[in-house]
């Protein structure tokens, strides 16, 4: 037996967050460029209560900010708009405040519009967030965004995507639809990457949202974290701990998920803390390591970790 837990309401479609009627009584959440960009006035919501100071990994003080500053307005909805880390501050923020919540993906990676997920800093480390009540009750997926989008914004979402999309299909908690949902995802983001089709990327990356968001990510995860806490972006740390994590676990898609890395170009990541140190902080993660494959040990994280800080690609 297994259950599926989704947005009850899923758009996709080029200028569907453009089309959609969305309501005026909202607090939209985003990142500070969505007024330059314009996406502000594409969905017209020019008249709604507007927060759009959120950073990349943004931090669980975000969240109660922006709670005491607009927490005793009048409003119906939460709107997420951005990246990983906009959708995952707005969703925890509705999450608190018992707010309906409407989720619009401007890069397509994170999958966050479609998980029962958030991940937040707290106390300056990465930490994630798992409850039915911070999924989206709208979540509407418009490949719009992805045509202004940097080649640099795309890789890191694109790999992101792939990383959860791979890790979520090898995850002892997956299924049979897990599996189906994860594979399919895989193979349209290598289609979209390697063929330059960036309806597939969009495509993709929602798939693997619903995919792993049922699941979950495993090692490659675990291992990223202490990366993205040193400033690596999430996508350039998985680039290389899902490449050496899907190596330890002998996954199906070594080959392939090697090939994209390639084709992405990143530059290596090295590791300043102490590995030792670093490898009993990812021990900690037991959401990503219990449902690893593979059980791994200390000393075999701290091995993961200087073969990650010398890989290069």
């Amino acid at each position: 037996m297994f259950t599926i837990k989704q947005p009850s309401t899923i758009i996709f479609g080029k200028y569907s967050a453009r089309d959609y009627k969305l309501p005026k009584d909202s607090l939209v959440i985003t990142s500070k460029g969505a007024k330059s960009r314009g996406w502000i006035d594409y969905t017209n919501l020019s008249n709604a209560y507007i927060f759009d100071n959120v950073e990349p990994n943004p931090s669980i003080e975000a969240v109660e900010k922006i709670i005491d500053d607009f927490g005793l307005q009048s409003f119906s909805h939460v709107i997420g708009i951005g990246g990983g880390s906009s959708l995952d501050v707005a969703k925890f923020v509705a999450f608190k405040l018992r707010k309906r919540k409407i989720m619009i993906p401007t890069t397509f990676g994170s999958g966050s519009e479609v998980t029962r997920i958030s991940v937040l800093k707290v106390n300056g480390k990465k930490q994630s967030f798992h409850d039915d009540g911070i999924l989206a009750d709208i979540a509407i997926v418009d490949s719009f965004f992805i045509e202004d989008s940097s080649d640099e914004v795309i890789k890191n979402s694109t790999i992101d995507a792939c990383a959860q999309s791979t890790e979520g299909y090898d995850s002892k908690s997956g299924n049979i639809f897990t599996k189906f949902l994860c594979k399919k995802a895989f193979d349209l983001l290598e289609d979209g990457i390697l063929n330059n089709k960036k309806e597939n990327i969009v495509l993709g990356s929602l798939y693997a949202g619903l995919g792993f968001g049922n699941c979950s990510t495993t090692l490659g995860h675990a291992l990223s974290y202490v990366y993205s806490n040193e400033g690596y972006s999430h996508g350039h740390a998985l680039a290389f701990t899902t490449l050496a994590a899907h190596n330890f676990n002998q996954s199906i898609f070594y080959d392939r998920f090697l090939n994209i890395v390639k084709k992405l170009n990143f530059t290596k990541i090295s590791l300043k803390q102490n590995l030792d140190d670093a490898a009993e902080l990812i021990l900690t993660d037991r959401k990503h390591l219990d449902n690893n494959p593979k059980r791994v040990t200390k000393d075999e994280i701290v091995s993961l970790l200087s073969k990650v800080n010398s890989l290069t690609i």
